[in-house]
């Protein structure tokens, strides 16, 4: 309907002229019109009228970027921030996991020291009469290392000494000391199968799953996002186009009832509806613009790495349209998947192993305390002695003295030869005598346990519920899309019967204002179908892989809660999603994350 349609009306008006008194009536200025005159004004409308010009297309500011679908959506895998921030939260956990993975190292320890001291004569064991002075050193070193199999622990330590004193008392001066020992303590019972560091060490693992199926959440739902948003900022540049449409229908008509006052067909007065329609065009048109620029600046907002990316301050062309054609449903193996790849069950499965962690930790701790402790050591002496000295031919000890010499390796000899070997065997127990409050929160854990496996099969029935919802939400837009479009080919219909009637003098601009008026509703009613029912495509495969009801672990003290959580990515127009995510499960005071990823985000 952009043409100009005064030819038309002109070429009926010329037609009827001879045979028509009405045109006998009074002009705009009460001179009585002939048919002559008439038909020379209709003539020269038809002369100077301007041919009609294509409006120029809207563009928001700066310099205009194409943008396919697959594009933004690649973009926004690549560059959204909430996705960034997404993958530091599981690098974040390696490090609490080498933290605790520190307690099963081969830790490495020595020593050394010297000291100097003077000693007073006090006792007559000291063997001393007179102040004299000691010196002493000692260096040593050992192995330690907690082991992961039955929480079990072990050291090796090496000693030694030497020690110079002048007191009569001493057998060898200098007197060198060696010692090797080793020792090894297993639990029997409470910390054989699993402790605090164990089971903290196995829920952060499992909690790092957990954070990469956030994170992998996060993702699905911010392209799912970021394809909503395309679609509706393509919906709204469509609405512009519309807008326009009608404002060129609306002006078209306000020129065409100028011509008739000209020519007196019609009275001055019948302008103003036409008039004040166009005017209304106007604002409709002006809100569509806006409405573009709020769903760009949307889209934006999820495929830009910040104000510092080029496209930020770029005008998106969006070249992708929706396709005409439907898409086959299959609910029957979207729920099998949806049960299959769920973030929310999939979390929730892990938080169950989470919370039988925190069960097997907590009945640990009501076992007895049955320790197995072994030690083993050698020792070694060296260092200079006297001796009395033996006659090579009797063999009998004689009055004369003699000093044999010894030194340091001496004491490593001893060593190497097992000559002074320790060994020794030790157990110790322990039980406290009545209930304890470990037993009360064993006993909670069980029934939280149980809760959080029924929960878990009402989140199955859940998530078969959702994809059923979003199944039946794609086929009522697929009806929408197929009656607004019979509705918008009606309405042209209408609009092209009413402006035919108008020209041949049948019609009121009412009827012809209405008529627009119905048109531009036909049009933005199928645009919105279309919008709405890509959406619900989309909406239909999230919800097949992203879910917001994680059924959380169990914590130390037996409570268990069925968190909503939500995977940041942004909001789309027409619908929203929840930001964040919560975490929840504890084991020996350490924590690890629950929780789950947000759901399908982008309402119809």
């Amino acid at each position: 309907m952009k043409k100009n349609v005064v030819v038309t009306a002109a070429a009926v008006l010329l037609a009827a002229l001879p045979a028509s008194p009405a045109l006998a009536q009074s002009g705009p200025e009460g001179v009585l019109l002939n048919p002559a005159h008439a038909r020379a004004l209709l003539l020269q409308t038809q002369a100077t009228q301007a041919p009609t010009t294509p409006s120029k297309q809207f563009k928001t500011d700066g310099p205009r970027v194409d943008l396919s679908i697959e594009e933004a959506v690649a973009r926004s895998r690549e560059k959204n921030i909430d996705i960034g921030v997404a993958r530091i939260t599981p690098r974040l956990t390696d490090f609490t996991i080498y933290a605790l993975q520190a307690n099963y190292l081969v830790n490495l320890t020595s020593s050394g020291n010297s000291s100097r001291q003077t000693n007073l004569p006090r006792l007559t064991t000291q063997g001393i009469s007179s102040p004299t002075t000691q010196v002493s050193q000692a260096w040593n070193g050992g192995i330690a290392q907690n082991l992961w199999w039955g929480g079990a622990s072990y050291a090796v330590n090496w000693t030694n000494s030497r020690l110079n004193s002048p007191s009569t008392t001493n057998l060898r001066n200098p007197q060198f000391q060696s010692g090797l020992s080793a020792a090894y303590t297993q639990p029997l019972l409470r910390g054989f199968s699993i402790d605090s560091t164990r089971a903290a060490l196995q829920t952060n693992r499992i909690s790092q799953q957990n954070d990469e199926i956030s994170l992998q959440g996060t993702i699905s739902q911010t392209m799912a996002n970021t394809r909503n948003a395309y679609w509706d900022l393509v919906a709204a540049v469509q609405a512009v186009d519309a807008a326009q449409d009608s404002l060129d229908i609306a002006n078209t008509l306000v020129q065409q009832n100028q011509q008739r006052v000209e020519i007196g067909t019609l009275a001055p007065i019948d302008i103003k509806s036409a008039q004040a329609e166009a005017a209304n065009r106007r604002l409709t048109l002006v809100q569509a613009q806006a409405n573009v620029r709020t769903t760009e600046l949307a889209l934006k907002r999820l495929i830009v790495s910040g104000t510092d990316d080029p496209l930020w301050t770029s005008s998106i062309n969006p070249v992708d349209r929706p396709p005409s054609t439907s898409e086959p449903i299959n609910i029957e193996a979207a729920t099998a998947r949806a049960l299959r790849e769920r973030t929310d069950l999939q979390q929730s499965m892990n938080n169950l192993k989470i919370s039988d962690l925190n069960l097997r930790a907590q009945t640990d701790l009501v076992r007895p305390q049955l320790n197995l402790t072994a030690t083993y050591g050698l020792a070694g002496l060296g260092g200079p002695y006297t001796t009395k000295a033996t006659d090579p031919i009797t063999g009998l000890s004689t009055n004369q003295n003699i000093t044999v010499s010894s030194g340091y390796w001496d004491a490593i000899s001893n060593l190497y030869g097992f000559n002074a070997p320790t060994f020794t065997v030790a157990f110790n127990f322990a039980y406290p005598i009545g209930k304890s409050a470990q037993q009360a929160n064993v006993a909670r854990s069980k029934l939280s346990l149980e809760q959080s496996q029924a929960n878990v099969k009402a989140l199955q029935l859940q998530i078969a519920t959702d994809v059923a919802n979003a199944a039946l939400n794609v086929q009522s837009s697929l009806e929408s899309v197929q009656a607004s479009q019979t509705a918008r080919e009606l309405a042209k219909e209408k609009l092209d019967a009413a402006q035919s009637k108008l020209d041949v003098g049948m019609a009121t601009n009412y009827e012809v204002v209405q008529a627009q008026r119905d048109y531009l509703d036909a049009q933005n009613n199928e645009l919105r179908a279309v919008a709405n029912y890509r959406k619900a495509l989309v909406n239909f495969e999230t919800a097949q892989t992203v879910g917001n009801r994680a059924v959380s672990a169990v914590g130390s003290g037996g409570t268990t809660t069925t968190s909503t959580t939500g995977t940041t990515g942004g909001s789309t127009t027409g619908g929203s999603t929840t930001g964040g995510s919560t975490t929840g499960g504890t084991t020996g005071g350490t924590g690890t994350t629950g929780g789950g990823t947000g759901g399908p985000g982008g309402g119809l």
